[in-house]
């Protein structure tokens, strides 16, 4: 699910397109048994995040307490739902974009 941000009109743009993409792509290649998938983050705890908290400490409360999960990723949360769509347990596993937002986007009416 992609969500409408106010502000955010060129990086929604980008991020549905890049889903888009991979979507084609998915289907394009599957005749070749290359199976291509996207991920969307949801807020992960990065050095530019930690920027963030620094001039703006209740960034981190303010953003929890709209995550079902109550918590800020992490990049191993990423790295994680990465390892999953190459191994062989997602064999059969093409064309999806994976939501890794700890449910932040199932808070979003459709």
């Amino acid at each position: 699910m992609l969500i409408s941000i106010k502000q955010h009109s060129i990086y929604a743009s980008t991020k549905a397109a890049i889903v888009k993409l991979a979507k084609n792509f998915a289907y394009d290649l599957a005749d070749r048994g290359i199976r291509v998938n996207s991920i969307s983050p949801g807020y992960i705890r990065t050095p530019i995040f930690d920027e963030r908290l620094k001039s703006d400490p209740e960034c981190l409360s303010r953003r929890e307490v709209n995550i079902p999960l109550k918590r800020i990723g992490t990049p191993q949360d990423i790295a994680n739902a990465t390892l999953f769509l190459a191994s062989e347990e997602a064999s059969y596993v093409t064309g999806i974009d994976l939501l890794v937002d700890g449910g932040y986007s199932a808070s979003f009416p459709e």
